[in-house]
């Protein structure tokens, strides 16, 4: 490694980290980015879905280029029990806006594609290599130290994930507790362009995001996806790390019954298993987001838990980009002023409070605690698909009224239970 000063000093080749070098690169600064893995992308695990709209900004009609696999044009919902499934299915009949688009994507290759970006801008990646610890002198960071190299910059950009270990030592973040975090469990499933538009009725690049909650994760808090990639579905699951006792199943557990369900074995028979990855969720929402600066040094994408999760959409991705983009501009400006000082990089928080990451936050900064409530994964899937069984199911016995079927559905929960839950889920929203 060089002994020489950089402007910046990136810790993270993901979107976050890969998003602030375009723009720093492409302002003619001098940054560099270490990333642990072997390339952008190889220790990304998520498999799922970019909203399009904060790199639309940066690189228009990037789809037309990037290594997106499918464009999402129907959405779909569904609460489970052990046997049965209530789907809610949604087909865009419009061509959606490209600042309204969203993709599925396969990190491994979409970071990597992002990073050459980055690179062709002039913006320098050094992989393979783990950043223990960061230079602090006097109180403001000065730069890191990998194994037994240091590098110096006049500012560093904290990008290394929702376990950031920097921010914990620069005295920004605290350890998540296990009610913030959330462990992923994923599985990527080859079945072939033809099996993936014929089993999930599409054509073309159209492209399925399903979203899933109840037996899938043994009634924990948490829930199941699964994306269409062009060849392949990455299918998983998520659930809190303070809930995982609540269940007698294992995560692994979990995950292979959600594949054995009547609703999900059809889809995936014959399929070939080419991918297993496990990783953490930030789940916490704004109250566990930690401080964003000090002297010399910024927090962005997971590592500053900018995640929203609202049951049916689940946002990281975009909000990643942004929160790169805006560290960036804000070095640009401390640059500028040659002051990388705290009350310089106050302007990273001014410009998260004014933009779409942490008005969507706040927004939604009840959400979490609602989704703790054990009868959304275990009661409500139960009374939905009970109400739908008596709906559908004629035997020979006398009928009743449409309302006496909703009655009895809504008795395994209680009127009273509902009408609070229905209640405190608007508030939430």
């Amino acid at each position: 490694m060089s002994e020489e000063k950089f402007d910046a000093i990136i810790v993270g080749g993901g979107l976050a980290g890969s998003t602030a070098a375009y723009v720093l690169a492409g302002a003619g600064m001098e940054v560099v980015v270490v990333e642990r893995g072997d390339y952008s992308g190889s220790k990304n695990m998520t498999g799922g879905r970019l909203y399009g709209h904060s790199l639309e900004k940066l690189i228009p009609n990037f789809a037309s280029a990037a290594p997106i696999e499918r464009k999402v044009t129907k959405e779909r919902i569904s609460l489970m029990t052990d046997r049965a499934a209530t789907t809610l299915d949604y087909l865009s009949g419009e061509s959606a806006a490209l600042e309204q688009s969203s993709y599925v994507v396969l990190r491994a290759k979409f970071d990597r594609w992002l990073a050459e970006q980055a690179e062709n801008r002039g913006a320098m990646f050094i992989y393979g290599v783990r950043v223990d610890d960061l230079i602090i002198h006097n109180g403001k960071v000065c730069g890191i130290v990998a194994g037994d190299e240091r590098m110096e910059a006049d500012v560093v950009i904290l990008a290394d994930g929702v376990n950031s270990l920097l921010a914990q030592k620069a005295g920004l973040k605290q350890e998540l507790s296990p009610d913030q975090v959330a462990v992923g469990v994923k599985e990527i499933i080859e079945l072939g362009e033809k099996q993936i538009q014929d089993r999930f009725n599409l054509t073309d690049d159209d492209g399925l995001a399903w979203l899933f909650a109840g037996s899938c994760t043994g009634g924990t808090i948490g829930g199941g996806f699964l994306y269409t990639n062009r060849t392949s579905i990455s299918l998983g699951i998520v659930t809190t790390v303070a809930d995982i006792g609540f269940s007698d199943k294992s995560v692994p557990a979990m995950l292979d019954d959600f594949k054995n369900h009547d609703l999900i074995r059809p889809l995936i028979k014959g399929g070939t298993l080419t991918e297993y990855s496990a990783h953490l969720v930030p789940e916490g929402g704004l109250k566990s987001i930690p401080v964003l600066y000090r002297d010399g040094v910024l927090v962005t994408g997971d590592a500053a838990n900018f995640v929203i999760n609202i049951g049916y959409m689940v946002r990281g991705m975009d909000l990643a980009i942004e929160s790169g983009r805006l560290a960036a501009e804000t070095v640009i400006q401390a640059k500028e002023r040659q002051d990388y000082s705290a009350n310089t990089l106050s302007a990273y928080q001014k410009a998260l409070d004014q933009s779409f990451v942490l008005k969507d936050l706040k927004r939604y900064r009840n959400f979490p605690a609602f989704m703790e409530n054990h009868r959304i994964y275990n009661d409500y899937p139960a009374m939905v698909n009970t109400l739908m069984h008596d709906l559908f199911v004629v035997d020979g016995h006398e009928s009743v009224t449409l309302l006496s079927k909703v009655r009895k559905s809504v008795k395994r929960v209680g009127i009273l239970r509902l009408l609070k839950d229905a209640f405190k889920g608007v508030r939430a929203l």
